[in-house]
């Protein structure tokens, strides 16, 4: 029997489909990874913006946790929105307990319109729980400059910051993703075994992104799930992306959602 390749998302959700656990769920079935899922907080959203949270009680996501963990063991886990501190506490207990299993970071700040999905005085524990965890840890330019506390406006700020969240906040690996910037959209990785990597790729002209650091960083955890080496799991989760951006659904009223089996779609017209 081949190995089912398991990968594991603990994240809120997003009712329209596009972001959180459902965009997560999304990008693992296309990668041909078997996708399971903790909820942390549900959130009534869509492409206009958030317009209400509710966060889960902590024991029924250790429960949720434990169901997955004790039963179908993930080759890859990754986190999303987790907005509470004892939500972190928690999540940092469990990833402790099991920390062969590579883990996957993406630090959710905001909604794609700039709601807030964090209070400004959650994201120090999260510099504090679980960032120091993390195999890689998954930042835009706003959540990087949050997590190192400094001005990022080159590709030169892109690495220092990259490097500060390995050096200074212990995670083994990060790549900050320059989507916000012009020109080509452009990520840069970092850890201590590579060095820095400029990831590079055409930019799209669409408004159409709403859950695209989900959808990288749900990548990135489906290829490590696989065995794909860090750096060339990252590879992957751009070129992923960036098709899914290209082939963007022409969907909602406000940042619509992105193509999640646009890799299937090449050699068609992209959108322009």
């Amino acid at each position: 029997m081949p190995t089912i390749y398991r990968a594991l998302t603990i994240a809120g959700t997003d009712p329209t489909g596009g972001a959180g656990i459902q965009a997560d769920l999304k990008t693992f079935q296309e990668l041909e990874v078997y996708g399971m899922s903790v909820l942390t907080s549900l959130v009534a959203q869509n492409t206009t913006g958030v317009k209400a949270i509710h966060h889960l009680p902590l024991e029924f996501i250790e429960q949720q946790f434990q169901a997955v963990i004790t039963d179908i063991y993930p080759h890859a886990i990754k986190t999303g929105m987790i907005a509470q501190p004892d939500m972190m506490y928690l999540l940092k207990e469990q990833l402790s307990a099991n920390k062969k299993i590579p883990y996957i970071c993406d630090p959710v700040m905001m909604a794609k319109n700039g709601d807030p999905l964090l209070e400004e005085n959650v994201r120090a524990t999260l510099r504090e729980t679980l960032i120091p965890l993390a195999t890689i840890v998954t930042p835009n330019i706003a959540e990087a400059k949050d997590l190192v506390e400094m001005d990022i406006e080159t590709s030169e700020d892109m690495k220092k910051a990259a490097i500060k969240i390995v050096t200074e906040l212990g995670a083994q690996s990060a790549v900050v993703k320059g989507g916000s910037f012009k020109g080509d959209a452009i990520d840069l990785f970092y850890s201590k075994e590579t060095g820095a990597f400029i990831l590079d790729a055409p930019r799209t002209d669409t408004t159409s992104t709403h859950g695209t650091g989900c959808t990288f960083s749900a990548a990135i955890c489906g290829e490590v799930a696989k065995g794909t080496s860090l750096l060339e799991a990252v590879h992957k989760a751009k070129a992923f992306t960036s098709d899914a951006i290209a082939w963007s659904l022409n969907l909602g009223k406000g940042y619509g959602p992105t193509n999640h089996w646009a890799h299937r779609l090449k050699g068609l017209p992209r959108n322009s």
